[in-house]
C-alpha cells in the first residue's frame, strides 16, 4: 500500500492557504493528471510552501515517476548546471517563464509545467523522491528514496509524536528538505489540517496567524529555537499549541532546558529528535518525559530502527527501513537502488547504560547552519572558483557559524560575505572570515583542519 493510499484513508485532512485563505480536503484535490501507465521520468520540482506546490508535489507524488525536490530559491546557474547533468523529462517552476528546450505544458490550477522529450536513461523502480543533500549548493549529490522508506519514516513519526486529527499544523519548514518533509508527510497520515505557509517566524503575520489559526504543532532548527528566544517566545503562552519538534542540528541544552520548561509548565510537550536525509527523516527522538535526566541525549531510536556503536570509531550506525538505497550524482546513476545493510552516520557517539545515544563528535566535514546541512568541502571549491589564486579552508563551529579562513589579507571580509549570501543564501551573520599567515599541511601533503581548530 502506498504512502498516498494510507493518507487518503485520513478523512479529516484539510490544506489551508494563509495567503488565499483557501481550505480544501486532501480528498479533494485533483492529483490524478498522470497517467499511471506512463513510463517512470524524471521530475524536477522547485516549491515553496504554497498550496499550489504543495499540490503539485502530490499530483507528481501519484504520478509513476521520480521526484527531485529543490529550492526554489537556488541560484539559476545552479538550477541549469543540475538540469543539464540530470536532463529531467519534466520542471516544475514557476519562478520561470521559459526553460530552454522545454515546452510548456498545461498543468493544475492555471499552472505550467515544462516538459522535455524523454531520457533514454532507465529509472531504477524503487526511487520515489530524490532529496539533495546540501540545502545551498547546487550540489549534484542526490539521496534516492523509495515509497517504502517515506512511508515507514511517516508511521514511525506518528508512532511517537502525539498527532491527532484536531491539529492545525504549519509548514514553516521547507518541504524540499528532509525535515519538512517529514512534517507534511507525517501530520498527512495522522493530523487534520495543514497550513501551507511561506511566512517564517520572523514575519508578524506568521503570529497572527498563529493565534487566529490555533496551531497546535511548531517545528524547528536550533537557529529557529535561537530566533523563538529573542523574540519572546518564552514570555508567552499560546493556549492551542500543544507541542513543538526540534531537528536539523543540536540545539543548546540550557536552549533545550528553557523550552521544555516552559512548556512543561502549561501541560505542553517538547521533542527532541535526531535524523539524516539517508534515513529518509528521522532515526532518533528524545521524548520530553527524558528530557530532564538525559539533556544532552538524542534519546533512542524510532520504532522500527535500532542504532549500534562501531567499536573502532564509534561511529552511530543505524539501522531501519527508512534507510536510503544510495547517492545519485548523475542520471547514469539512476538505474540503481542498493539499500545498505546499516547507514553510517558519520556522527561519533556514546551510550549509557539505560540505552539512550549522545552525539559527541562528527567524522564528516559537514555543517548546519540554520539546520541546514552544508558540505564545507563545497564551499571551499566555489570560493577558490570565485577568488582565483586564493587558498580557503572552511570549518564549522559549533553549528552556528562557517568560517572561512585564507591566506590572503587582500580580500575583504565584506567581499566574502556578498559572494557567499549571493551564490549560497548563506547570511553575513553565521559567516565569520580569518586570515592565517601560513597555512598548516599535514605529513601527507593536506590542509591540517585540526591545527587550524588550534589556531582559532
Amino acid at each position: 500500500m502506498r504512502l498516498i493510499d494510507h493518507i487518503k484513508q485520513n478523512a479529516q485532512l484539510r490544506y489551508f492557504d494563509a495567503e488565499t485563505h483557501k481550505s480544501v480536503a486532501f480528498n479533494a484535490l485533483d492529483i490524478d493528471f498522470f497517467d499511471k501507465k506512463d513510463k517512470k521520468a524524471l521530475a524536477f520540482l522547485y516549491l515553496d510552501n504554497s498550496l499550489d506546490a504543495v499540490h503539485a508535489f502530490w499530483t507528481f507524488y501519484n504520478s509513476p515517476h521520480a521526484l527531485v525536490l529543490l529550492n526554489p530559491k537556488l541560484n539559476n546557474d545552479f538550477k541549469q548546471a543540475l538540469e543539464k547533468n540530470y536532463q529531467p523529462q519534466y520542471i516544475y517552476d514557476p519562478s520561470r517563464e521559459s526553460i530552454e528546450t522545454y515546452e510548456e505544458k498545461s498543468f493544475i490550477n492555471k499552472q505550467i509545467i515544462f516538459e522535455n522529450h524523454p531520457a533514454k536513461t532507465p529509472f531504477h523502480t524503487d526511487i520515489k523522491v530524490l532529496l539533495s543533500t546540501s540545502g545551498t549548493t547546487g550540489t549534484p549529490k542526490l539521496v534516492k528514496l523509495s515509497e517504502a522508506n517515506l512511508l515507514a519514516n511517516a508511521q514511525s513519526i506518528t508512532a511517537y509524536l502525539p498527532i491527532s486529527t484536531d491539529d492545525v499544523a504549519p509548514l514553516n519548514l521547507s518541504i524540499c528538505y528532509a525535515y519538512g518533509l517529514s512534517v507534511l508527510t507525517s501530520n498527512a497520515l495522522a493530523g487534520g489540517t495543514i497550513v501551507c505557509t511561506n511566512k517564517d517566524i520572523m514575519n508578524k503575520d506568521f503570529w497572527a496567524d498563529f493565534d487566529n489559526l490555533g496551531y497546535t504543532s511548531l517545528a524547528g532548527v536550533p537557529y529557529v529555537y535561537e530566533m523563538l528566544n529573542r523574540i519572546g517566545f518564552l514570555k508567552k503562552n499560546y493556549p492551542n499549541l500543544r507541542y513543538m519538534t526540534q531537528a536539523g542540528g543540536k540545539l543548546s541544552a540550557k536552549l533545550a532546558e528553557l523550552f521544555h520548561t516552559h512548556l512543561k509548565n502549561q501541560n505542553k510537550e517538547f521533542y527532541i529528535m535526531y535524523g539524516q536525509t539517508e534515513a529518509t527523516a528521522r532515526m532518533a527522538y528524545l521524548h520530553p518525559a527524558h528530557i530532564e535526566t538525559k539533556l544532552e541525549s538524542i534519546g533512542k531510536a524510532i520504532p522500527n530502527g535500532s542504532f549500534s556503536i562501531d567499536t573502532d570509531t564509534q561511529e552511530l550506525i543505524y539501522k531501519g527501513p527508512n534507510v536510503f538505497g544510495g547517492y545519485a550524482t548523475k542520471a547514469a546513476d539512476l538505474v540503481t537502488f542498493d539499500q545498505p545493510n546499516a547507514l553510517r552516520t558519520g556522527d561519533i557517539a556514546r551510550c549509557d547504560d539505560e540505552g539512550f545515544y549522545y552525539i559527541t563528535g562528527r567524522l564528516k566535514r559537514f555543517v548546519k547552519i540554520f539546520g541546514t546541512r552544508t558540505n564545507l568541502d563545497e564551499v571551499e571549491t566555489l570560493l577558490k572558483n570565485h577568488f582565483v589564486g586564493t587558498t580557503f579552508m572552511t570549518l564549522g563551529k559549533n553549528d552556528e557559524k562557517l568560517v572561512v579562513c585564507m591566506h590572503n589579507a587582500d580580500i575583504s571580509d565584506s567581499e566574502i560575505k556578498a559572494f557567499l549570501k549571493e551564490s549560497m543564501h548563506i547570511h553575513p551573520s553565521v559567516v565569520l572570515v580569518r586570515v592565517l599567515d601560513e597555512i598548516p599541511i599535514t605529513a601527507n601533503g593536506k590542509i591540517d583542519y585540526k591545527a587550524i581548530e588550534v589556531l582559532l
